[in-house]
């Protein structure tokens, strides 16, 4: 493991050297592209020196305790070598997990779609529950939410709602949210009390680059409509709705929600070349090696994931174990703890998958 971070440590200092070069500070390209990789392995580099301290500090304590007769001072060093002991090994696990591999879609965009599952009108309105629960989480963490098509139903739900979450790192925070939600409460139209069980699906998409993935133009269809919503809402004289089939997969996307066709066409493109996108990367994955079954789950839209129980304020997520009686604050846009979480189990089985 050391013999990789040499390495590291290496490149992060030469790099630093370089940008006291003129010729690099002139260079814009340069510069940037020096940053970038600077800010990549800046983690990696700068854990190895903490670690390379704790061990030299070890060291010289271990040294003084050898020579020293003053037992006042010899009862200080050992508590130092203690702490210093404790620095290094978790130092040490923390440099293993910055050693990784990382996924290379973590740092993009998202694109979240939400769909209703089943319960009819109940499910519709809790997918407007969630839409509002990743909004928020987006504010706090000041990336920015971008609406793509809507399908919304007479009582304010979405039978269909996707959306962009733009910001540095978003897939890495939202990528487990992948799967099926179900929700458990007494609805607004149940007259008897009965607790209600409905269902939602979520997926989450990596934004996918132009360059990345070509589609032929000869394999879309597109067709265009107006605009249409819930009770006469956003209905537009003109079709500005667009709604794209990928012919050879049969994947269709719409958009509907700018007024300008040209706008919703490039927004309907975006997600379907991310869907497209997503779909390669899975089959590539797999064709690989055997699916992983992680501690986090798959991630599949068919695996319930986390259930949202109103009449005990809580909410569960089945693939690490976790319940929070916190039902509010979490629909709220507070999912960190539980985001937080799910990325620690999925660390701790890649560390596993790592030692075997």
């Amino acid at each position: 493991m050391f013999d990789k971070i040499v390495i590291f440590e290496k490149r992060y200092d030469e790099l630093n050297a370089k940008l006291y070069d003129p010729t690099v500070a002139a260079d814009a390209e340069q510069y940037n592209s020096i940053m970038k990789e600077i800010k990549e392995i800046e983690p990696v580099a700068l854990k190895f020196k903490e670690y390379r301290n704790a061990e030299r500090s070890l060291e010289e304590a271990k040294q003084m305790l050898a020579e020293s007769d003053d037992e006042e001072l010899k009862e200080m060093l050992a508590e130092e070598i203690a702490d210093c002991k404790a620095k290094i090994e978790k130092t040490s696990e923390e440099l293993k997990i910055l050693l990784l591999p990382k996924d290379p879609n973590d740092e993009r965009n998202v694109i979240m779609e939400i769909r209703a599952g089943a319960g009819g009108e109940e499910a519709a309105l809790f997918c407007a529950v969630l839409f509002r629960m990743y909004g928020m989480y987006a504010e706090k963490h000041s990336f920015k939410t971008e609406l793509i098509y809507a399908n919304e139903t007479e009582l304010g739900g979405y039978k269909e709602i996707s959306f962009m979450i733009s910001g540095s790192g978003a897939y890495s925070k939202l990528k487990f949210e992948s799967g099926v939600h179900r929700v458990q409460r007494v609805p607004e139209t149940e007259s008897q009390g009965r607790i209600h069980t409905s269902t939602v699906t979520v997926a989450v998409l990596p934004e996918a680059e132009d360059v990345e993935y070509e589609i032929d133009p000869a394999d879309l269809k597109f067709d265009t409509f107006r605009s249409s919503g819930a009770g006469g809402q956003h209905i537009n004289k003109t079709s500005s709705a667009v709604r794209i089939t990928h012919i050879p997969t049969g994947t269709v996307v719409e958009c509907q929600e700018e007024r300008s066709q040209f706008k919703n066409r490039d927004k309907a493109l975006k997600v379907l070349k991310s869907r497209l996108l997503n779909e390669k990367i899975q089959a590539q994955q797999a064709a690989v090696s055997a699916e992983r079954k992680a501690q986090v789950g798959t991630g599949e839209r068919n695996e319930r994931i986390r259930t949202y129980n109103y009449p005990q304020g809580r909410v569960t997520d089945h693939r690490i174990g976790l319940t929070l009686y916190k039902i509010d604050e979490i629909l709220n846009g507070s999912i960190d703890e539980i985001i937080d979480a799910l990325i620690a189990a999925d660390r701790a089985e890649k560390l596993a998958s790592e030692k075997e």
